[in-house]
């Protein structure tokens, strides 16, 4: 396994996508609409950082990676709209159970699973709240380690350039190469 599949923002994307899955399946109404935003937003969150590794244009790769930013937005106003309209409490930042989640950390050499994640947090993931919370810090933590990826691929940009830019370079080079 290489490439982007070693990223921490793939890997937690994996996990997000394959715990939000268990999450739609248990909870959620199969014929509504929101079955399906919930599953094409987590979906979306992680092929769009697959995709981007992949582009060329670091404009394109940025762009991938922002829309996958944007997923796990959608996925946790639906995560909260879930809760509240339950009447269960959005657990605060410095929940003792939240500031367990954020420190979990995800498998290089396998994928996640609910049981690995329960007894690290010793939550019960069979109880809506506490497996909706969860979803909430995880979409969270994905987001930050998204907008730290895009500083550090946006200051690479600015010392490097981009693709047409050096390509450009390149062909003036060689332009120069051939008039001497």
């Amino acid at each position: 396994m290489g490439g982007y599949k070693n990223l921490l923002i793939y890997r937690l994307a994996r996990t997000i996508f394959d715990f939000n899955f268990i999450f739609i399946e248990r909870w959620i109404d199969k014929k509504g609409r929101t079955y399906d935003q919930m599953y094409q937003a987590a979906r979306s969150g992680k092929q769009n950082i697959a995709e981007g590794s992949k582009e060329i244009s670091s404009s394109s790769e940025l762009l991938l990676n922002s829309v996958s930013r944007s997923s796990y937005t959608e996925l946790i106003e639906d995560y909260e709209d879930f809760l509240r309209q339950r009447k269960l409490p959005v657990w605060k930042k410095e929940d003792p159970r939240v500031l367990r989640i954020r420190t979990f950390q995800e498998k290089t050499d396998k994928d996640t699973n609910l049981t690995d994640l329960a007894s690290w947090t010793q939550l019960d993931l069979n109880i809506p709240e506490n497996f909706a919370n969860m979803m909430i810090c995880l979409c969270y933590k994905q987001g930050y380690l998204i907008d730290q990826f895009l500083r550090s691929k946006q200051e690479k940009f600015v010392k490097e350039g981009g693709f047409r830019e050096n390509l450009f370079r390149k062909r003036r080079e060689f332009q120069k190469r051939l008039i001497k």
